[in-house]
């Protein structure tokens, strides 16, 4: 079982900390915040105390899209959608479905690990249909 990263609240996540936790995963993660920034989307890194680990806000305009966490050889994107809008996702064209987590709340929990670059074309359209969410 993999271990997430990003724990010391005394550490802020700069490209230098995530760097050396994704070691060579980290062009990837490049790769993957280039597309983010070309989607208008920016991360906002926090350190919250009931994860007690740091996450990335991830947010078009003032819209939450998902949430992203550092792990030990991979990064997560965590989305939260109603049941209605889950059953938009379930009809997109994935080659590695997101994984379901059990429902919190009213919501849908899905997450997507990201090992490779083969799996941001994935990634790129489960948020392209969380945008297009009202």
């Amino acid at each position: 079982m993999a271990n997430q990263l990003l724990l010391d609240e005394a550490i802020f996540p700069s490209a230098d900390i995530i760097h050396a936790a994704l070691g060579g995963i980290y062009p990837v993660y490049q790769s993957f915040r280039e597309r983010l920034a070309a989607g208008q989307i920016s991360i906002e890194w926090r350190y919250y105390r009931d994860s007690k680990s740091w996450l990335g806000k991830c947010q078009h305009k003032k819209k939450t899209v998902f949430w992203l966490s550092v792990w030990e050889g991979f990064f997560k994107a965590a989305f939260f959608f109603t049941e209605t809008a889950h059953e938009g996702v379930q009809a997109l064209p994935f080659d590695e479905p997101p994984k379901r987590e059990p429902n919190v709340g009213k919501f849908v929990p899905l997450v997507m690990e990201v090992h490779s670059e083969s799996q941001l074309g994935d990634l790129a359209r489960l948020i392209a249909y969380k945008k297009s969410l009202k």
